[in-house]
Formats: C-alpha cells, structure tokens, sequence
C-alpha cells in the first residue's frame, strides 16, 4: 500500500483525505498554547520544580523540527525540548501517547496518555524510553527528500 504525508502544519482545522489504496499519515509539528489568563500558581510550580514549561499564547517557541506521524507540542524544558502528544491534538482526556524530543532530535515516550503524564509528572524524566514510531527532521523540505506529501494548496483556500 502506497504511503503519502499530510502536513498538519499547513491549517489549523481537521481535515479529512481519502486516495485509495493508498495510507495517509498526518504529519508536522504544531503547538498547543494556552491562553495567558489560564496561567496560575500550578503551572509555574510544573516549571520550577520539574523543568516542565508548559507553552503560554504570549511566549510561543519557534519549532525547528517536523515530525512523522503528527506531534502537538505542550511544553518545552530548559535544556531545548518539547513535550507532545503524539497523533493528535493535546486534550487533559487524550488517550494520545507523550513523547519527549530533545535537543539532539531523539524521540523519547514518557507517558502513555496525558492522564498518566500529569499523575507521574514528578518522574517524567526517569520514564523515558526510546521511541522508534516517530522520526524527526529539522524541517518540513528535510522529510520531503524521503518522503510523498499531499499537495493541499488547490484546496486550502476553499476551507
């Protein structure tokens, strides 16, 4: 079966694409960012006592990666990398998996779905496990040499 990339960076609303015999795989890297007024006493003690910085509209990192499958970025550390969930969209009830990127570009899993991140947060780094399931590029035209992406641009504008 043919294998073709959606790159999810390209729009913010789902979308769905059918080619037959043919697997898509959503793809990229985006950012889930909480609003400033959601900010609290809670997240700041994430941060200071377990290098958890969950990701704030008003200081939004600048990604320099892009995953296959699809990764939704929540959270950086100190030492230059994210936390996401993996295949979908970050939601407190995802079932989704946690993965870890670093610096270096390696996938870590740390979790196997938010609830379990939140309740095991203190030991999140003793958790992490090579993770083979995703592979990171620097960029979108790094993936594009090995991989087929959809061309979404004819259609975009109409959404």
């Amino acid at each position: 079966m043919r294998k073709i990339y959606l790159d999810r960076t390209a729009f913010s609303e789902a979308i769905g694409v059918n080619v037959e015999d043919t697997e898509i795989i959503s793809a990229g890297t985006t950012i889930y960012s909480m609003g400033v007024h959601g900010r609290n006493e809670e997240y700041q003690r994430y941060a200071n006592d377990y290098d958890i910085q969950f990701i704030f509209d008003d200081d939004i990192p600048h990604l320099e990666l892009f995953t296959v499958p699809h990764v939704d970025i929540m959270a950086k550390d100190s030492k230059g990398g994210f936390i996401g969930t993996v295949y979908q969209k970050c939601d407190s009830e995802s079932q989704a998996p946690i993965c870890y990127i670093n610096w270096d570009l390696e996938c870590f899993i740390i979790s196997e779905n938010a609830e379990d991140f939140l309740s095991n947060i203190g030991t999140w780094e003793d958790n992490m496990k090579p993770y083979d399931k995703i592979t990171v590029y620097r960029s979108k035209a790094e993936a594009e040499v090995e991989l087929e992406f959809i061309d979404l641009s004819d259609i975009l504008p109409l959404l």
